[in-house]
């Protein structure tokens, strides 16, 4: 069997379909084309590494794995991999507005402070496997109402996996008995509060009375990244949201993440996920049918895909 070498940007345009499930088989380091579409890795069977841009983290079989669109994914299997990877855009579920009914976006999706992986207990062993083989069973029989049924199973499995992402938070809660539990959970606070004004390391070290060192050694041992790292996810997201959700000028969306330099905020937007946030916002803009825009769709043109994007 040929194994699954996943990515890829979505484009309707070219007929492709807003979801695809494919099985998934590997033996040897993988690191998929860069996707605009969310990422959900069911690990059926095996276990390795995954590197989440920066971040190292561990998976286990029986496990699923969230990444978000634009992310740089490598995985490394310690044993043969076997499952399913299910790949769809905001187009087939918008995760920001799902996001109000259950949460899964800052649990599932984008939270630097989190893992990418969610194991699953007895119960929902027996509950994600059905669900993905009914999404599956959806898009293959294209029955009446095929597309509304396939959203509805993709909503409950994110459901099951936000669950049992808050009771590890609350499991963790519970036993931890050290400092680097409340240190993170104010580390966390202190990121959102102000990662549009401080982006040093040092300045959050020096807010919660430890040395940068000492800060920067607790996060990458608890989170497998930088405090470096950390910032400036937190800084993308925001910035993403603007770029997608709002019609403002780059220059102005920079200037309120911290940065005077446009070119360099751009440079670092493009390092984090392939592309300019100019292409970024008019390649997401025209495939969603401007439905993205809090304001009325206005026709736009934009340019080919770059050579070696396809």
């Amino acid at each position: 069997m040929i194994e699954r070498q996943p990515g890829g940007l979505y484009d309707p345009r070219n007929g492709d379909a807003p979801i695809d499930l494919e099985r998934l088989v590997l033996t040897s380091p993988s690191q998929p084309t860069r996707s605009n579409r969310f990422s959900i890795y069911w690990i059926a069977s095996g276990a390795g590494t995954v590197w989440a841009d920066l971040a190292q983290h561990a998976f286990a079989a029986t496990s699923l794995l969230f990444f978000v669109p634009y992310q740089r994914i490598r995985i490394i299997p310690a044993s043969r991999i076997r499952g399913t990877l299910l790949q769809f855009h905001a187009n087939f579920l918008c995760v920001e507005t799902f996001h109000a009914e259950t949460g899964c976006s800052g649990s599932l999706f984008n939270d630097p402070f989190g893992s990418p992986a969610v194991r699953l207990d007895a119960r929902a062993k027996i509950e994600v496997p059905e669900l993905i083989a009914r999404i599956q069973r959806e898009q293959t029989e294209q029955g009446t109402g095929h597309t509304e049924a396939a959203v509805a199973y993709l909503k409950l499995l994110l459901i099951v996996a936000t669950r049992l992402k808050a009771r590890e938070h609350a499991a963790a809660g519970a036993v931890s008995a050290g400092p680097r539990h409340p240190l993170l959970i104010a580390l966390k606070d202190l990121v959102e509060q102000h990662y549009c004004t401080l982006h040093a390391p040092s300045d959050y070290a020096s807010l919660l009375h430890v040395t940068p060192k000492s800060l920067n050694r607790l996060v990458r041992s608890q989170l497998g990244k930088t405090m470096t790292d950390v910032i400036r996810e937190r800084i993308l997201i925001h910035a993403k949201w603007e770029l997608l959700h709002t019609l403002r000028p780059v220059k102005a969306i920079a200037a309120e993440v911290g940065f005077d330099d446009e070119l360099y905020f751009s440079r670092l937007f493009k390092k984090a996920t392939g592309y300019s946030p100019t292409y970024f916002r008019e390649f997401e803009t025209t495939i969603r049918g401007g439905s993205n825009l809090s304001m009325p769709l206005v026709q736009r043109t934009i340019p080919p895909l770059p050579a070696g994007k396809r």
